[in-house]
């Protein structure tokens, strides 16, 4: 039985998730134990099996969100959806490897991570190059995050580094135990979290490592998010989703485990931040998708009674204007946690000039001396 903590079961599905992700307000949620893609429109009270053009029986093993276009990760390759879901395209030539772990889009440049390395689609998907120079042979992946110019791959091997858009990649792993399998990597500002057995911290890009774990009890990390400067990890074993508030020095229990002494696996698989609400994918005898509000944890949306800061227009199409009255930082994250921008401001007025991002929904969090804000933006 899972001891649910503050969270809250929404009405299915009821099969194993392992990945979702968030698309203009839906949640799309995919089961790699060939039940395919599940819907929801309305914050998880129902969902609906979305799988027309998909192979009979797909495992799909993660799932992104770029423009327009949903992407899915799947063991027969890629496959992407420009109308919400309801049909399915198979994206996959010149993949060689059609066993795909993890789907990441950087702007206009999409990366596979497979069973035998990273690919590069620069075309939407519809070609795939092989960028593995510097990687073992045969490297799992099971982790992409990017930072502006670096691109960070969580393998079998540990965490390899590329500043050449994956033309080249070296291991950074300098603290992190031998062969250590990388299964989630969030980025926080300069602040790089990499989730294996515990949660490890880099704040030199990778240069060393160190571990992150006080208050952590179970082993495994397999998924990480971030909401300003809130950081959770999900884990395996008997479960758990922890939180930290402090860059991962103490960990803070919120719930979704097993009790003690109950010997049965419980992975937290995927998590993923929609507006003010928290959802993670798991895998256990009681699958299925759970939420969590972070108003309830003390962390806040940007809203109209929000006095220090005021951001417009939105939806916007090229420049974004904040304002707050005092001095702050800002980032604009991608729905996976991803830093796409960060900038400090003086007190007053800012323009950001946001013309180069894909269409889409992005998150933008400013942290100012005593509280962090966080709203959720449309680039048109």
């Amino acid at each position: 039985m899972v001891i649910p903590g503050l969270w809250q079961a929404t009405n299915g599905p009821n099969k194993s998730i392992s990945s979702l992700t968030i698309h203009d307000n839906n949640i799309f949620a995919a089961s790699s134990l060939g039940y395919g893609i599940y819907l929801s429109s309305n914050n998880g009270s129902s969902w609906t099996q979305v799988n027309n053009g998909l192979p009979s029986f797909p495992l799909v093993n993660s799932l992104t969100s770029s423009g327009n276009n949903i992407l899915a990760g799947t063991n027969h390759g890629v496959y992407l959806s420009s109308n919400n879901g309801n049909t399915w395209t198979a994206k996959n030539s010149g993949l060689i490897d059609t066993n795909v772990a993890v789907i990441v889009t950087n702007g206009n440049n999409i990366f596979a991570g497979t069973n035998k390395g990273i690919y590069l689609s620069s075309d939407s998907c519809n070609s795939w190059t092989a960028v593995n120079n510097g990687l073992p042979i045969n490297i799992n992946v099971y982790a992409i995050a990017i930072n502006g110019n670096n691109i960070f791959a969580g393998t079998n091997k540990g965490v390899y580094l590329s500043s050449n858009n994956g033309n080249n990649w070296i291991a950074i792993n300098n603290g992190l135990p031998a062969n250590m399998t990388v299964f989630a990597i969030a980025i926080s500002g300069n602040n790089i979290f990499a989730g294996a057995d515990y949660v490890y911290l880099s704040s030199n890009n990778g240069s060393s490592w160190i571990a992150a774990n006080t208050g952590m009890q179970n082993f495994g990390v397999l998924s990480l998010a971030i909401s300003g400067n809130n950081i959770f990890a999900g884990v395996g074993a008997y479960g758990g989703v922890y939180l930290s508030s402090d860059n991962g020095n103490s960990w803070t229990l919120t719930g979704l485990t097993y009790p003690a002494g109950l010997f049965v696996d419980l992975h937290i698989n995927a998590l993923a931040i929609n507006g003010d609400t928290i959802f993670a994918g798991i895998d256990d005898s009681n699958p299925g998708v759970w939420k969590l509000s972070l108003a309830g944890l003390g962390i806040t949306e940007i809203s109209d009674k929000e006095s220090f800061v005021t951001v417009y227009p939105n939806p916007v199409k090229d420049n974004l204007t904040v304002e707050s009255m005092q001095k702050s930082t800002i980032e604009i994250l991608n729905v996976q946690g991803q830093t796409i921008l960060r900038q400090t401001t003086e007190q007053g007025k800012t323009d950001i000039d946001i013309s180069r991002l894909t269409k889409g929904i992005y998150i933008l969090r400013l942290n100012s001396s005593d509280k962090t804000a966080v709203t959720k933006i449309v680039k048109e």
